[in-house]
C-alpha cells in the first residue's frame, strides 16, 4: 500500500482567475515519469472554482472522465449536446472516445469543489459517451466497463467499518473526514494506491466520505 499525502498533490490551476486544482498524478508542467498512473488510473484532480470561474471549451480524447462533486454545482456542456448541473451525490461520465470538447463552470453564487477522475479505455477511439446518475445510493458500485473500473461510494458514521474490494488495483480517496486504512490515518485529499489488495478494510473514525476504484490488472 502506497499512501498519498493531500499536501504531496502537484498545484495547478489559475488562482488568479478563481481556479485552484491539486493532482495526484503527473499533470501538465508537473511531468513525473515515476508517476504517469495506476491500474487504469490516469488523474484524480481535486478542483475548486470560485463563483463565475470555470474552464472554457477544451478537447479530450481517448479517456473515461468521472466527476464527483463535493459541494457547489457543476455546469457542464460538451460538443455533442449535453448540457447538465451536477451537484454533490452525482456521478457524470464523459467518455470521450474518438474526441469531443466540454465546458466546465461554476455558474452559482457559491464556491464550487469536485474531484475529477480519468480512466484510460481498453480500447480507443470510438463515438463520446455521457451519462450522470443522479443521487447515487451509498454502497451502490457504478461500472466503468471501457476500463475493467468500478466505483464504490462509501458515506461512514464513526466506529463505522467497510471492506475493500480485493482487487488487482485499489484506489481509496478520502473527500472527507479521516479514516482508518490497514493502521495508516487518512484524511480529506490524502489517497492510498493498493497493490494485490485483500482483506482490507476501512474504519471511519469521523464522518467520512471516501471514494474506492476497484480496477482489473492491465
Amino acid at each position: 500500500m502506497d499512501v498519498h499525502r493531500a499536501d504531496e498533490r502537484y498545484p495547478g490551476g489559475d488562482p488568479a482567475a478563481g481556479i485552484t486544482s491539486r493532482h495526484a498524478f503527473s499533470f501538465g508542467p508537473h511531468y513525473d515519469p515515476d508517476n504517469l498512473r495506476f491500474g487504469a488510473l490516469l488523474a484524480c484532480n481535486e478542483e475548486r472554482l470560485a463563483p463565475g470561474a470555470g474552464f472554457d471549451e477544451h478537447p479530450h480524447s481517448h479517456t473515461e472522465i468521472v466527476t464527483w462533486v463535493v459541494a457547489g454545482e457543476l455546469t457542464h456542456r460538451d460538443s455533442t449536446g449535453h448540457e447538465t448541473v451536477v451537484r454533490a451525490g452525482d456521478v457524470q461520465r464523459l467518455s470521450a472516445a474518438g474526441g469531443v470538447r466540454h465546458v466546465e463552470r461554476n455558474d452559482a453564487a457559491v464556491p464550487l469543489t469536485f474531484v475529477q477522475m480519468w480512466l484510460a479505455p481498453h480500447d480507443p477511439g470510438g463515438d463520446p459517451a455521457y451519462e450522470i446518475v443522479r443521487g447515487i445510493a451509498d454502497s451502490t458500485p457504478y461500472a466503468v466497463p471501457e476500463a475493467g473500473a468500478m466505483l464504490h461510494v462509501r458515506r461512514l458514521v464513526p466506529g463505522e467499518r467497510t471492506a475493500v474490494p480485493d482487487g488487482a488495483y485499489v484506489y481509496v480517496h478520502v473527500v472527507r473526514g479521516e479514516v482508518d486504512l490497514d493502521g495508516e490515518r487518512l484524511g480529506p485529499g490524502d489517497a492510498a494506491r493498493v497493490t494485490a489488495a485483500e482483506a482490507l478494510e476501512v474504519v471511519a473514525v469521523t464522518r467520512a466520505e471516501v471514494l474506492v476504484w476497484e480496477m482489473a490488472g492491465r
